[in-house]
């Protein structure tokens, strides 16, 4: 593994050069895609830190075709960073959660010129035989590159049952089983500064992460928007966050226990301003993440400094 100069971590824009040869760049694509967690499926009103919008709050409307949102972001990225391939990023809810045609469809559509991979965000819930069937075949026909990724938040269920996840641990890695046996990769999204959560957790997600050969994670800090359960819970006084500085030791310790092949495609959330409550301590996402790499520095860690490879 080449780590990019002076980051700690095996980083996504990194390896995007090394994947392709040249700076590749993601297009969200919104599809008016459901969850089962809010339609009763798995449960009722969703996680507690999910918005009615979802993680659409950058994302164009999905009432436009996949087409029309690929060149229209196509448009403003590549004119204002000369991108000339592209990753077509499904990113609002579960998008696997969709009848077979119709999910079929839209991921046709989604195979334009310059298209070098599709990476779909969706639940444990949410993978389908015969949708990742169809992604293989996908995959082999056109020679893209297909990533799931898909939602853990936490290593502990009574973390995940508190976050009306809907689903367990033990579903989140058999959904990764059946995701790699047809050829596709997974990127894990995981929260690294749950308060009912320990630094002792978190170091052993990134342990089990690694054992179950993720291919890419997605490290989140916890933010917290008007309007949802959390954000009631967080005015009432009922959790307190946790200290930023607490946040920057959790990710060097999930970093430092990580398998130093998987990819990181992020170390820190972003969040709506207008309906923030809490995100990152008021700081910039991008100060954070400086004051991580400083952290690592000085205490001499890098992505997997303390991962130990299982036995054959």
């Amino acid at each position: 593994m080449t780590q990019e100069k002076s980051l700690p971590y095996n980083s996504f824009s990194s390896y995007l050069k090394r994947k392709y040869g040249e700076k590749t760049y993601k297009l969200p694509v919104n599809l008016p895609s459901g969850c089962p967690n809010r339609d009763g499926t798995a449960g009722t009103g969703g996680c507690i830190f999910c918005g009615e919008e979802g993680a659409d709050f950058e994302l164009l409307p999905s009432s436009l075709s996949v087409k029309e949102q690929i060149e229209k972001n196509k448009e403003y990225i590549g004119k204002k960073y000369n991108a000339k391939k592209y990753i077509i990023y499904f990113q609002n809810y579960s998008n696997t959660y969709f009848p077979y045609s119709v999910f079929c469809d839209y991921m046709r559509q989604a195979v334009v010129p310059n298209t070098v991979a599709l990476y779909i965000s969706t639940r444990p819930d949410c993978i389908y035989p015969k949708h990742m069937e169809f992604l293989k075949e996908m995959k082999e026909k056109n020679g893209i590159d297909i990533v799931l990724e898909i939602g853990l938040q936490s290593i502990k269920n009574e973390t995940l049952q508190f976050l009306n996840r809907g689903h367990t641990v033990e579903d989140f890695f058999d959904a990764v089983k059946v995701v790699k046996s047809y050829g596709l990769e997974v990127c894990a999204h995981v929260i690294q500064d749950l308060p009912m959560d320990t630094v002792e957790d978190v170091a052993y997600c990134a342990e089990r992460l690694s054992e179950a050969g993720i291919d890419q994670v997605k490290c989140h800090s916890l933010y917290i928007l008007e309007g949802t359960v959390l954000g009631d819970m967080y005015k009432q006084g009922r959790f307190q966050v946790l200290p930023l500085e607490d946040f920057i030791h959790r990710t060097a310790v999930f970093l430092s226990r990580l398998d130093p092949n998987i990819v990181v495609q992020r170390l820190i959330s972003r969040a709506p301003k207008e309906r923030t409550l809490y995100c990152n301590d008021s700081t910039g996402w991008w100060k954070v993440h400086d004051r991580i790499i400083e952290y690592m520095n000085q205490k001499g860690l890098y992505q997997g400094c303390f991962y130990q490879k299982p036995l054959p």
